[in-house]
């Protein structure tokens, strides 16, 4: 009869659970995290927790007890050499089991299973969660600004290389549009300019003697003629 056993079978003879956890408890102490169903989780658990505790106590008798539930000589020593040491301030809770959903073939619930002080990403049995702030959204105001300040900054990237350039092109623009004069052909050319303009001051000055010697005869043929009277 099985009344009052209320722990998990697993579906298996005493021998055959007792190995399995066996084995189960030699890997986790070797890769410090392994995948099984969420039922073996929790079976593993029981089984391993005391044992862990044991290991505290180096001693040859707890040696001794401790290997004879898990019954490889590896992981008795590195479970009395590394994993003695962490877990040396820990009074108890040594695993942590978390569900990672269903598996595919017979929709089994699965979870990891880890010691405790192995999760780099968990920090005084709480999960570091990155917080999320939610932005508040910009005014429009404040939106235009920022465009403008980017359209300026561009417009003046975009003039900066120009500015350097624009002097070289009005020096090129006003060496193409002066002439070339030769000292000598201005030389010459300043004399014939003088002479045009005496020729042309030359006649006026002739008008005008003329003018005056008219009205010099005028007023003496009038000086005669009061004379005549």
């Amino acid at each position: 009869m099985r009344h009052g056993k209320k722990f998990n079978h697993l579906g298996r003879k005493s021998a055959h659970r007792k190995s399995m956890l066996s084995n189960m408890a030699c890997s986790l102490i070797k890769h410090k995290s392994i995948k099984t169903t969420l039922a073996k989780a929790k079976a593993l658990r029981v089984f391993i927790e005391p044992i862990l505790t044991k290991s505290k106590k180096d001693t040859t008798h707890s040696r001794r007890v401790v290997f004879s539930y898990l019954k490889q000589k590896e992981a008795v020593t590195e479970l009395f050499g590394e994993i003695a040491v962490k877990i040396k301030d820990r009074p108890g809770g040594y695993l942590r089991i978390l569900k990672i959903g269903n598996r595919l073939g017979d929709n089994a619930q699965m979870a990891y299973v880890e010691l405790v002080d192995y999760n780099d990403e968990y920090v005084n049995d709480k999960p570091i969660r990155k917080k999320s702030r939610r932005k508040r959204k910009k005014s429009t105001e404040e939106s235009v600004s920022a465009e403008n300040v980017i359209t300026e900054n561009k417009d003046l990237a975009k003039e900066t290389p120009t500015a350097e350039k624009t002097p070289v092109a009005e020096e090129t623009l006003v060496a193409k549009e002066l002439p070339v004069v030769d000292e000598k052909s201005a030389d010459e050319k300043i004399p014939a300019a003088k002479e045009k303009t005496a020729a042309k001051e030359k006649p006026a000055a002739e008008g005008t003697s003329a003018v005056e010697e008219n009205l010099k005869t005028d007023n003496e043929d009038s000086s005669k003629e009061d004379k005549n009277e």
